[in-house]
């Protein structure tokens, strides 16, 4: 018999510090989700590059598997260490190095439904209103409950779309989400 102590730590129980985040449009907005895994919240296509290979390869594959879209072409947004957590087990800081994209797909939506949950594309209010919802929850006057009944934006994400000027938050605001990352 193979105890939890002794079992192998595979890619899928450690956290490897790298991850990327495809933005996909259409003519309704933004493609997002809540997030069926955590951590809770609104985001867009994301994912670890663990054996992916490049984040390239992490964005098309990361695309194909949580919503069954094809990627045609990539356009690179930005880098960024985030001190975000992740449901795996961090083996170092807390922390990933992301890299974002903005995606050209084909093919039908077909969400994943491990990991999705409500997909839809966000207009940018709505993209506003839910990063607003974000800020009620670190700011204390949502609940953890609350939050995850009826989430706004996934933290980490708060910082890219305000970072790519698809959200307006001010500093103390985002310094304030940092402590819910």
């Amino acid at each position: 018999m193979t105890t939890a102590a002794s079992s192998p730590v595979t890619s899928e129980d450690s956290c490897d510090h790298t991850s990327v985040g495809v933005l996909v449009s259409g003519p309704e907005g933004l493609l997002m989700f809540e997030r069926a895994t955590p951590p809770t919240g609104l985001a867009p296509v994301a994912g670890h590059i663990d054996h992916h290979g490049s984040p390239e390869q992490a964005a098309r594959s990361e695309v194909a598997e949580e919503v069954g879209l094809t990627v045609t072409r990539l356009h690179p947004l930005l880098t960024q260490w985030r001190p975000n957590h992740c449901r795996r087990t961090p083996t170092g800081p807390v922390g990933h190095q992301w890299w974002i994209f903005q995606a050209e797909v084909c093919g039908t939506l077909r969400p994943s439904a491990r990991e999705v949950r409500a997909p839809r594309w966000a207009r940018p209010e709505q993209l506003q209103h839910a990063a607003l919802r974000t800020v009620d929850y670190a700011e204390g006057r949502l609940t953890r409950t609350e939050f995850e009944r009826r989430p706004g934006l996934s933290p980490v994400w708060c910082h890219f779309l305000h970072a790519l000027r698809l959200i307006t938050l001010p500093p103390s605001a985002l310094d304030r989400i940092d402590t819910v990352l």
